[in-house]
């Protein structure tokens, strides 16, 4: 049994088809409206009927905010390691830090050799594998000459760069003893498939990388556990049910195999809306009860307890019907005692006592207020990532030029988490309109619902506010750069204030746009 401890996250592994280009980009912009955290594509160049993996992941980074991108997995043989190392940096600098390196040693040597690459035996493969990812690290040190003596790869006085603009993790797709113990000792992610790997192979490959690592002076959770998995085929394997029975089958996989970032290929929308918003909150909630049962004082270690109703587990004491929208509570806590503006004088939006309950509105109508909350909730969890990075900062464990890295790739930094843009891309997706001015939300509440215009002029002042705080997190972090007396003091106070600014913020917005999104809707 093992459980690597790292959080929970979920992408999907659309076909890069190149008969229906549209499609695989509007599944890319559903995954990132919906908070997945990653959207991959398979790399065969001597494919015709697929689209090139590396222009189709540029076009995916340009049309999204947040979504990561990675192949699944990049050709090595066809992609020369000195050449993808300025692919993947270019594309990371250009999607403010958003791109991950999915390898593999190579299959399908007759097309292949076709295509003009190399023919490898399965030795051959392994040892050009570890050459190219020292051609990739060296390469993205950003700072001196390449010198790479291999027998597959040569690279000598090539200058390093550029370099990218997080550190990118290189998942190697590996299934033999060789290739796992080379995972074990030099990849960042191990990113197995479905039906290559079945549930039941997970645990002697684990061992395999776990052995490895602690050879060469790693931990084994140093190398992330990823997993291609698929919806379940008659007579194949896969996923078992459909998307309401498949938290626990992953859950178990989470805690059991210590696989932690799942991939679902899927082309179907709806699915990929399950995926986001049925299986992965389900999903961080079984596993989230069961690590703090084990935890020191939670109960224990043992069997594994997966709980059939995770909201059951931790039961809300104020039931509500399924239908309702709650709004997130502001409890008032605030870190610095100072908000650059007047909470009080704050505009309402008037709703009458027949309103407060919200039973005359529809399901239909409460989706928009629910989806709102969503967003939210993905800037919640984007804000305790910033405290996080600046805790480890404090610590010495993050350069500070990572830190703004991180900072500056998230989706609040882009100055586009504003409601008008995430309903944007959600309302192109899903009803087919393609322009910001057709999407415009406060717009459109503004001429179809007046008495939202004061709550709404004071949402944009708002907006501008917490950019503001945002380029005062960034200058603190030049500070500490600089030195400068106070510097670090600086910087925790900014990120105190962005803390009391946006969860004030997002509360009130919530509150004040449930009965407004619920009559007007997005658009």
């Amino acid at each position: 049994m093992t459980d690597y401890g790292h959080e929970v996250e979920l992408g999907i592994f659309p076909t890069p088809d190149a008969a229906a280009p549209d499609r695989v980009l509007e599944l890319a912009q559903l995954a990132d409206v919906l908070g997945l955290d990653l959207v991959t594509v398979q790399d065969h160049p001597y494919q015709a009927r697929h689209l090139d993996a590396w222009t189709l992941l540029s076009v995916i980074a340009a049309r999204t905010t947040a979504v990561r991108v990675a192949p699944n997995v990049a050709n090595l043989p066809l992609r020369p390691p000195a050449v993808l190392a300025q692919a993947v940096a270019s594309l990371d600098l250009l999607s403010g830090g958003r791109v991950e390196l999915g390898l593999g040693a190579g299959a399908f040597w007759d097309p292949i050799v076709a295509a003009g690459g190399p023919r490898l035996t399965p030795g051959e493969s392994v040892d050009a594998l570890e050459e190219a990812v020292a051609v990739l690290r060296a390469m993205w040190a950003g700072e001196g000459t390449v010198r790479v003596d291999g027998t597959h790869h040569r690279v000598h006085g090539l200058h390093a760069g550029p370099a990218p603009a997080h550190r990118v993790g290189i998942w190697l797709g590996a299934y033999k003893p060789r290739m796992l113990r080379v995972t074990g000792r030099l990849a960042d992610g191990w990113l197995p498939s479905m039906g290559y790997a079945d549930p039941d192979a997970l645990g002697p490959m684990n061992a395999t990388i776990d052995e490895a690592a602690v050879a060469a002076g790693r931990a084994p959770e140093d190398v992330r556990r990823l997993y291609n998995v698929f919806p379940g085929r008659p007579g194949g394997s896969g996923l078992v049910g459909r998307p309401s029975d498949w938290a626990e089958q992953l859950a178990t996989l989470t805690l059991e195999q210590g696989m932690s970032t799942f991939v679902l290929g899927t082309d179907d929308p709806g699915v990929v809306q399950a995926w986001a918003q049925e299986v992965g909150p389900a999903l961080r909630e079984l596993v989230a009860v069961e690590r703090e049962r084990r935890a020191p004082g939670g109960g224990g270690a043992g069997e594994v307890v997966v709980v059939a109703d995770a909201a059951a587990a931790q039961p809300d004491p104020r039931p509500m019907p399924s239908s309702v929208v709650v709004p997130t509570p502001d409890d008032g806590t605030r870190l610095t005692g100072e908000l650059p503006w007047d909470e009080a004088s704050r505009p309402r939006y008037p709703v009458g006592p027949e309103a407060q309950e919200q039973a005359g509105y529809s399901p239909a109508q409460l989706a928009g207020p629910r989806h709102l909350a969503e967003v939210h909730d993905h800037l919640r969890s984007e804000l305790a990532q910033v405290r996080d990075v600046v805790d480890q900062v404090a610590r010495g464990m993050l350069a500070v030029g990572d830190a703004r890295s991180a900072v500056n790739a998230m989706t609040m930094r882009q100055n586009q988490w504003t409601l008008g843009a995430y309903c944007e891309s959600y309302c192109r997706i899903v009803t087919g309109h393609h322009t910001l001015e057709d999407q415009a939300i406060f717009p459109h509440l503004r001429w179809t619902d007046p008495d939202a215009a004061p709550v709404i002029a004071r949402l944009e002042e708002e907006h501008e506010v917490i950019h503001d705080v945002l380029d005062e997190v960034d200058r603190a972090l030049v500070a500490l750069v600089s030195e400068e007396p106070g510097a670090l003091e600086r910087l925790r106070h900014v990120v105190d204030l962005l803390t009391d600014t946006l969860l004030s913020h997002l509360a009130y917005e919530e509150r004040e746009l449930l009965h407004p999104l619920a009559r007007h809707g997005f658009h």
